[in-house]
């Protein structure tokens, strides 16, 4: 294990790239009996979760964080039976809480100028402000880093990886629902969040969203409102139904990306996509948003929720994301966890 405790990433040259530049693999928690997500239902998803991992290999490595060697042992039989090419899989005997890679798995960096041209930081983690136990999922950026023999930052405050999206030329946009919540470093001002954020993930610009949409447990996570596609290139989700809880809030939210500038002073170009119609189950108000969507090497996969706005949210990725293949996955049953493709996974850079 290695820290470095005087310099941060950002003085050693590191950063954190966007989410479209080269993987060398995806990273996954595999689901498993004791998750706490997905009550009554966890069976259900594993055909839609093993069907991302095929699309995946596709393109890049995966490898997966499984809690035992039993579980290593169902999840070789069930993708062989797929059909995946199992030398694109590789799994690791990772104990996991549950499944939500993205905001609990590492964050890489690279330098490729440095003898360490790759990094890992590894935040705390508190699962959303100690809402589910997390003892294990907080283990992972260390274990990784053991396994990947490179260098681990460490922090010391609470950040979650779909609380962040970045430019990949240093700017990153974040909300102040999440991110200033009691429930996360209540100790700490703005600005001395913002402080973090640049030493340790490389930026230096960070711009700031207010909340986030409706049935959404994190408090404000970004990936389900804006995402950068480009450099200067965003979607944002909007709603048309004026009665729906998220109109008010993806109003103001497009209100303000229209007057954010990147440090040249360039304005961003927004693309919108509507909402998918609300999901609801067990009474219950889902987070489903197309912007969970994840950027693999070869393409982007998109959550569908069964609804007309699927083709259009498709069709307006696929303009975005030239060069890339654009594919829907149902979410419906993985939605019920509260979260989608972006929130399960996380890239490892080349």
């Amino acid at each position: 294990m290695f820290l470095f405790p005087t310099l941060t990433p950002k003085q050693l040259g590191y950063s954190f790239p966007a989410e479209w530049e080269r993987h060398r693999a995806t990273w996954l928690s595999y689901p498993h009996d004791d998750s706490y997500s997905w009550p009554g239902t966890l069976n259900r998803i594993f055909p839609v979760y093993n069907r991302f991992i095929k699309e995946l290999t596709k393109g890049e490595q995966v490898c997966i964080n499984v809690r035992n060697e039993a579980l290593a042992g169902i999840v070789t039989h069930d993708l062989s039976a797929l059909g995946i090419d199992m030398a694109k899989i590789s799994l690791y005997i990772h104990p996991t809480n549950d499944a939500w890679c993205r905001d609990h798995g590492p964050a890489f960096l690279l330098n490729k100028g440095s003898a360490e041209p790759k990094i890992i930081v590894s935040w705390k983690y508190n699962a959303w402000g100690n809402k589910y136990d997390h003892e294990l999922d907080e283990q992972i950026p260390g274990l990784i880093a053991k396994a990947l023999n490179i260098p681990v930052f460490y922090p010391g405050i609470v950040m979650e990886g779909g609380a962040v999206d970045f430019n990949g030329n240093g700017t990153l946009l974040t909300t102040m629902q999440c991110l200033l919540h009691e429930n996360r470093n209540p100790d700490l001002l703005q600005h001395e969040i913002e402080d973090y954020l640049r030493n340790f993930y490389g930026v230096d610009q960070v711009l700031w969203l207010d909340e986030g949409i409706a049935g959404d447990d994190t408090n404000g996570h970004i990936d389900d409102i804006s995402r950068f596609f480009r450099e200067d290139g965003m979607i944002t989700m909007v709603e048309t139904r004026r009665s729906d809880d998220n109109y008010p809030v993806l109003k103001e939210a497009l209100k303000k990306l229209k007057t954010f500038r990147l440090p040249d002073n360039k304005q961003l170009d927004i693309a919108e996509i509507p909402m998918p119609r609300p999901v609801i189950y067990e009474g219950q108000r889902l987070p489903a948003s197309y912007a969970n969507f994840y950027i693999a090497n070869n393409s982007v996969i998109v959550p569908n929720f069964r609804c007309s706005e699927d083709d259009r949210a498709m069709q307006i990725l696929e303009e975005c994301f030239p060069g890339r293949t654009i594919i829907g996955i149902d979410s419906v049953d993985i939605i019920w966890g509260l979260g989608s493709f972006h929130c399960l996974s996380q890239q490892e850079p080349e």
